[in-house]
């Protein structure tokens, strides 16, 4: 994890740079501090580093959201999930709203903040539900929130309800300076609806869009994740997850345009680019 004060320069780098280019233009789009914060928060800097030939097994745990979201997930589970988050300093956790406050003590001292999901898996809650599973998840110490979108108002057309379910997370979130992340589920959705989805996230005010809760028919793509980047640009981070199952997946994730990874098998990826031999596992999520 990058020191405050390692953030705070990078940003101010990125700010001078991209505004001297855009002095020079004809036309100067909206720009401010609070875009860099957004695109240094997805980890874009850090994504030169991961793909060259000298990353480190922690270069690519500080990209992955180290995830266990299965029902079934006991306290032990959670604890051995913090234990290996500290050890291979990932970018988060990813855990069920009520593990917050426990995945926030295992953790007390690592760095790795907590994050967690909301209107989780199917996204069909009602968007004061929503909001206020954020907030109250925050209070238990989240620091990143995964929201899934409603998605059957985007199969119905509404893209106005769509674009208000996810302001209403954002705005819950963004009020305690915590990332939200946008889930569209890709799987269930046409190439054209991934385009609204992102756009709806983007317009909402979002900091990521993310391919997949992990519970549908299939996860992320290296197509969909080039979709989406090419969709919200570099404004917003984009994340895969979901049927991301070792280095190899990892990489092509990223080339396409992902700035973080969701994944069960982080330590299996953060071991492979170590040179370590894995045993393969079965769980995608």
């Amino acid at each position: 994890m990058q020191s405050n004060g390692q953030h705070e320069l990078l940003v101010e780098q990125i700010t001078d740079l991209v505004m001297a280019k855009l002095s020079g233009e004809e036309y100067s789009p909206s720009f401010c501090r609070a875009d860099v914060e957004r695109i240094v928060d997805a980890g874009a800097e850090r994504i030169g580093i991961v793909l060259g030939e000298t990353a480190t097994a922690h270069d690519w745990a500080s990209l992955i959201d180290h995830t266990l979201l299965k029902p079934e997930a006991s306290l032990a589970d959670i604890k051995k999930l913090c234990r290996e988050a500290a050890e291979f300093g990932f970018a988060s956790v990813c855990v069920n709203p009520s593990y917050v406050k426990d995945a926030v003590n295992f953790l007390e001292g690592s760095n790795v903040p907590v994050c967690t999901v909301i209107g989780f898996p199917l996204g069909a809650t009602l968007p004061d539900v929503k909001a206020y599973e954020a907030r109250r998840a925050i209070f238990n110490g989240a620091r990143e929130v995964d929201m899934v979108i409603n998605i059957g108002a985007l199969k119905s057309g509404d893209d106005c309800l769509v674009e208000d379910d996810i302001r209403a997370v954002v705005q819950a979130a963004h009020q305690d300076h915590v990332l939200c992340k946008v889930i569209i589920e890709t799987a269930l959705l046409t190439d054209a609806e991934k385009v609204r989805a992102c756009l709806a996230a983007k317009n909402a005010g979002a900091d990521f869009v993310k391919t997949s809760t992990g519970f549908a028919k299939g996860g992320a793509t290296a197509n969909d994740v080039a979709l989406m980047r090419r969709t919200v640009g570099s404004a917003l981070g984009v994340k895969a997850s979901g049927g991301v199952k070792g280095i190899d997946d990892a990489r092509a994730m990223f080339e396409a345009g992902a700035t973080r990874i969701g994944a069960s098998v982080g330590v299996k990826i953060a071991q492979e680019a170590s040179g370590i031999k894995t045993e393969a596992s079965t769980s995608s999520y």
